[in-house]
Parts: C-alpha cells; structure tokens; sequence
C-alpha cells in the first residue's frame, strides 16, 4: 500500500463515527461522579483544587468504561491508584524542569510496556502519563503533594462508590460475551444452511472463555443465567459443522440434506432465544416450532451414519440448553470432570507473575509494544520542552496529545492524530465561544464541564473524534472555572494539539514498528497450533482408551489463540504503507483460507471422536506421528520461505487408504481432508524463481 493511500483510508478511519448501543444510566452516573468531587472540591476549596480533583474523577470514571471483564469498582479504585502515585510523582519533580523531563521519560517507558499486558492496562496507564503532565501546573510542595494525590484518589473511591451503590446492568458484560457466543453460534447454524462448509469467527466464544475467569465469591453471585451455557455452545458448534458437511456429513441433495437445514434452522431458533434472555436478564421464550423439529419424526429417522450420529448429538446438547434454561445442569467438562461453571481466576500472585512474563516476553527490541515505549518516551519528554519553549503557555498539551495519539501500530496512530486535531478543533471552538458570550461564572463552568463529561461517556463508543471534541470542550470550561482567558485557552488548545499531533505521526515514522515482516512468523505459529490440534485428535482416534480430552480441549485454544494473533496482526499490515516481499496480500489471505479449512476439518474431526470402548486404530496413530515429525520443518519452512514438503505424510495416508478400502470411515476422510488444505498451503506459499518474482 502507497502512503498516499494510507493516510487517506488511516483519516477516513480517524473521521468516521459508528453506530452504537448506548447506554445512559451508565454515563449519567460516571457524570455524576465528576459533579460530586468537583462540587465538594469547589465549595470547600478553591477553583485550583476543583480543576485537580475532577481529572481523578473524569479518568477513573474513563477506565471503567473499557471492555475488561475485571469488576468496575475494581477497575476505578485500581486506575485512581495510579493517577494517585503518578500525580505524587509529577508533583515533587515539577520544581525543576531538568528533574521533571527525566522522570517524564522514565515513567512514559514504563506505562508504555504496560501495553504488554492488554489494551485496558495500557489505556489507564496512558492516563497516568497525562495526569503527571498536568500536575505541571499547578503548585508546588510536599504537602501540595500529598494533598492533591489524595483528590485525585478520591474521584476513584467516588466513581467506585457510585458504581456499588447504584448498580447499572450488573454482568453487563459478561451477559452480553455470553449472549454473542450463542448468537455467534445460532448464526453460524443458519449459514450452514445455505453454504455447508461456512466460515465461523471463534472471536465470541474467546471472549465468552474470558468473560467465565471469576474469583470464587464471584462465581456464587453470578446470576443463574450465565452458567452453563458456554460449554454448550463450545460443543454445539462441531456438531453443527459435522452434521452440515457434504463429505462426513449430511448428503449435498436429497431428503438428508433437508432434514440438516430443517435441524440447523431450529437450532439457530433456539439459541437465539436463550442469547436474547440472557443480554435481557428475562425467561427464555422457547418456540414450539423449533422444538418439535429437535426431535426423531413420527415417520422414522431421516439421516443415516455419521449424520445421523451428529443429529442425535445435536438433539441431546440443545435438550440440554433447553434444561439449562429452567434449571441449571450439572455437566461433564471437556477436561473430563465436573463443570465448576467459571474459570478460576488468577490469585494476586498469579497475576504478578502474568505480568511479568508479559514484561519479558515484550522487552525486546524488535517487539512492537517496546518500540512504542521507547517512542513514547521520547516524544513526550522532547514534546514537553518543546511545549514550554513557545509562547503560548500551556505547554503540556503538545506532550498529552503525543502520549494519547500514540499507539503500537501505525493504522491507530495515524487515525487517532487526525481524529484527535479535528476534534479538539470542534471541541475547543465550540467552548471557547460559549465562554467568550457568556462568560459563565466558575459554578456555571463546572456544570458545563460535567455535561461535556456525561456525553464523552456517553458517546464515546460512536468514534475517537466524538470522544476528542467532548475532551477539548471538556479542558476549556474546566479551565474557565479557575479564570483562564477563552481566547488564550482556544488559541494555544488547538495550536499545541496540532503540534502534539504532528510529533507522535513523526516519530513513527522516523522509528516505526511495522507488522507486515511478521507476517510469516505469525503464520507459521497458526501452521504449529493447528497440527498440534489435528495430531490431538488423531492421538485420540488411534488409541480410545488413553483419549485425554484436556489434551484436545488445550490444543484447540492454543489453535484459536494463534488465529486470533494472525489476524489482528494481517488487519494492522494491510494499513501499513509497506511491503513485504516474502508474503503478498492476495497469498496471506489464500494462506488464511487454507489453515481455516485444516482447522475445521479437525473440529469434524472433534466431533466425532470414538467412545473409550472403540478398538484402537493403527493407521491414525502413523498419520499423528507422520504428522507430528513434519510440523517443526514446516514452520521453520513457512518462517524461512522455502517450500514445504508434505510427501511423507501423503505416503502414510496412501497406505490409510489401502487398508480402509471401499468403506473410508470419517477419520480417513477427515485425513484426506486436512491433506489437501496443507497442499493448497504449499501451493499458496510457494515462491517463484528469483527472475520470475
């Protein structure tokens, strides 16, 4: 992609707004959060103290409304702490320039590697950043210090009182990542319909695993509602797969194939049911219809063989969602024992060590979240002395637009600079001219700003440059209640903004982090994972008896884990205006279509796996060691651009095929099956000779 062409889809981007459910009560009470430590601060202290207090209680009140599965008073108390310690920090070294600017630049590295640990973690870390550089401003001491490290931790302790008090769709999100994994799945069944070998997105059902990590306490007040059906919807969808595919499944015409849709389109019904319920918190309204055709007709079974099988399976897990409806089931994990309905979550110590590993895995130099760190960290520093050198006053805001703008990849980056200047321009003249007509009194500009702050809550969703224009209106009247000039504080916003903009699109430039040289690196750990699921599944036909389900269940997240990993990096490389020669885009999204068949292929494979009665197999067992000793040559092979060989594992399917004869059974088909997408991966792959290229 040129960089004409970058920059102009990276500024659609930025400028677009979206469409989104919005949720009032909850930004009305973040609101009334910033009110309530803004009013106290104003009334027994001073304007000063008014303006330091409501950062900690605007930012607070902003980390709880990211997407973590953590509780949000958890999230609120956790976000004051930091902004506590980072405004102490910012205090003591603010009397010296020379002081400042290097604990600046310290702290910028560190909060940038907390992007190593999630998106949350770096978002609250980016609001230390821009807390400690507003502490700039503002006096002096030790005392000075402490006390407004103290307001700041106050507007925490009052988002998180407000939040336990007045509780606002309690498990939202926990509700609605359950209720996208069954929908996910309830439309994944009715495109089976109409295309027998559909694509489906694990996404939801990654979430939903994410969202079911609870403390103990935690799982024994979780509502009814969210248990159970998880696992339900994980086993459904193999079965789903299998009894809609033309080769193991359901014939491709005739009166089998519309016994599948008419079972496919009833299940669809009823998960959609129970995925409704749950984002409402109301009963399950089952419909008759649906359920009458989950059940063997009066006139006798209508599949035969391994449909017939997989119809039966289906039948028994949607009795089951149907069960978990009325009453909560007790189930058969696929670990093999008892289901506790939750994933422990880590202990405090767990999640130090967590942390860690992240820190580790991260500090190299070719990783892009340590680029970014080390970015940010000069950026901000040169940014601040660059800020206060100009006349205008106000310096910081050069730095805090860098720090904000400012992401590990390019595509962020770019559209959140643009995003950011035209909305701080809207934002900030908007403002500036309110005040400049009516020139509120400080109780006036106080109510302004919180009002900005209930709709940056409120449509914060719709588009950074939504949430930049509420931002910038937001600083002007909070400004205005300690007195400052409108047109001093419009003027310096929006030309200090655009520097800062400018600064954080330069210095990725000048040391960028590209994603695209990845590429095949993140292939070919999708390329490991998927035949370490596959050799799971083939270790399970070939011995029944010493089948060990956690084995399976382990390797199909790792497989899931490093197709998620591919993608986000294949989204963030096609916006970046490089190339890469050893992997074109039309080859990635060939090679994307291959490694998604093998992986579907084994989860047919998944879903029929033999009782532990069943006579073990020989031949699956050579197919899972074949395929076992060429999966390390074919990584390195897909890293190091060579061509890959699967000549071996051929042979050991060849003779499979003898031995099986004129009754292949589905493992058979399932091996011939997963071979002809890893040759369609060597086709994919294969690189020309060098004057053909």
């Amino acid at each position: 992609m040129t960089w004409s062409r970058a920059l102009k889809e990276t500024a659609r981007d930025g400028l677009s707004i979206e469409r989104t459910r919005l949720e009032p009560l909850v930004a009305l009470r973040g609101a009334c959060g910033v009110a309530i430590v803004v009013g106290l601060t104003l009334w027994l202290g001073s304007p000063t103290l008014a303006v330091s207090s409501a950062f900690g209680a605007f930012s607070a009140g902003l980390a709880t409304f990211q997407r973590s599965w953590r509780p949000r008073p958890a999230l609120a108390l956790a976000a004051a702490a930091g902004l506590a310690v980072s405004t102490f920090l910012g205090y003591l070294a603010a009397a010296h320039t020379a002081t400042f600017v290097v604990m600046l630049a310290v702290w910028t590295l560190l909060t940038g590697m907390a992007w190593a640990v999630g998106p949350v973690s770096g978002l609250v870390a980016t609001q230390m950043v821009a807390v400690m550089l507003v502490t700039v401003t503002l006096p002096t001491s030790l005392l000075g210090a402490v006390e407004h490290a103290a307001l700041i931790g106050l507007g925490g302790v009052v988002q998180a009182a407000l939040i336990v008090l007045f509780p606002v769709r309690p498990w939202g999100v926990q509700r609605d990542a359950l209720a996208d994994a069954l929908a996910a799945v309830a439309d994944y069944a009715r495109r089976l319909r109409q295309d027998p070998v559909a694509p489906f997105d694990p996404t939801p059902l990654m979430d939903a695993r994410s969202a079911a990590a609870l403390t103990p306490r935690q799982a024994r007040r979780r509502p009814r509602q969210l248990r159970g059906y998880r696992l339900l919807a994980e086993r459904i969808r193999p079965v789903l797969a299998s009894l809609a595919d033309p080769v193991v499944g359901a014939a491709a015409e005739g009166p089998e194939r519309d016994r599948a849709r008419e079972l496919l389109g009833a299940t669809a019904t009823v998960l959609d049911a129970v995925a409704h319920a749950i984002r409402r918190g109301v009963t399950v309204r089952l419909p008759p219809e649906a359920m009458a055709v989950l059940e063997v007709p009066p006139t006798g079974p209508k599949l035969d063989g391994a449909a017939r099988r997989a119809a039966l399976r289906l039948m028994a897990l949607v009795n089951d969602v149907v069960e978990s409806s009325d009453e909560p089931v007790e189930t058969v994990t696929a670990e093999g024992g008892r289901d506790r309905r939750y994933l422990p979550s880590p202990t405090p110590a767990g999640r130090v060590r967590v942390v860690w590993r992240a820190l580790r895995r991260e500090s190299r130099w070719s990783s892009p979240v340590f680029r970014h760190a080390v970015r940010v960290s000069v950026v901000a520093s040169g940014g601040y002395l660059l800020g206060s050198a100009l006349p205008w006053g106000h310096g910081y805001w050069a730095p805090l637009t860098s720090v904000m703008v400012l992401r590990p990849d390019f595509g962020q980056t770019f559209s959140r600079g643009v995003a950011r200047f035209t909305g701080t321009l809207a934002g900030v003249l908007v403002a500036g001219v309110v005040v400049a007509l009516a020139d509120p009194a400080p109780w006036v500009s106080a109510l302004l700003a919180v009002a900005c702050v209930g709709s940056l809550y409120l449509l914060m969703r719709t588009g950074f440059i939504v949430a930049s224009a509420c931002i910038g209106a937001y600083v002007v009247f909070l400004l205005g209640i300690a007195g400052a000039a409108p047109g001093e504080t419009v003027q310096a916003r929006v030309a200090l903004t655009l520097l800062g903009g400018v600064l954080a699109m330069a210095a990725y430039v000048v040391f960028p982090a590209w994603e695209t040289p990845l590429l095949r690196d993140r292939l070919a750990d999708w390329l490991a994972a998927n035949g370490h699921y596959a050799t799971a599944v083939f270790d399970a036909h070939a011995r029944p008896a010493d089948r060990r389900p956690r084995q399976v269940r382990e390797a199909l997240l790792d497989a899931r884990a490093a197709r998620a990993a591919w993608e986000q990096l294949e989204a963030r490389a096609q916006r970046e205006p490089v190339r890469h020669r050893g992997l074109s885009r039309r080859a990635a999204r060939e090679a994307q279509t291959a490694l998604s068949t093998t992986g579907r292929v084994t989860m047919l494979l998944e879903a029929h796996l033999p009782d532990h009665a069943a006579p073990p197999s020989a031949e699956a067992g050579e197919f899972a060691a074949a395929l076992r000793t060429a999966l390390p040559e074919a990584a390195a092979a897909v890293r190091e651009r060579r061509p890959l060989d699967w000549e071996p594992l051929g042979e050991v399917l060849e003779r499979w095929q003898r031995r099986a004869g004129d009754r292949p059974g589905v493992a058979v088909r399932g091996a011939e099956l997963l071979l002809e997408a890893l040759e369609d991966l060597a086709d994919v792959l294969k690189v020309a000779p060098p004057g053909r290229r």
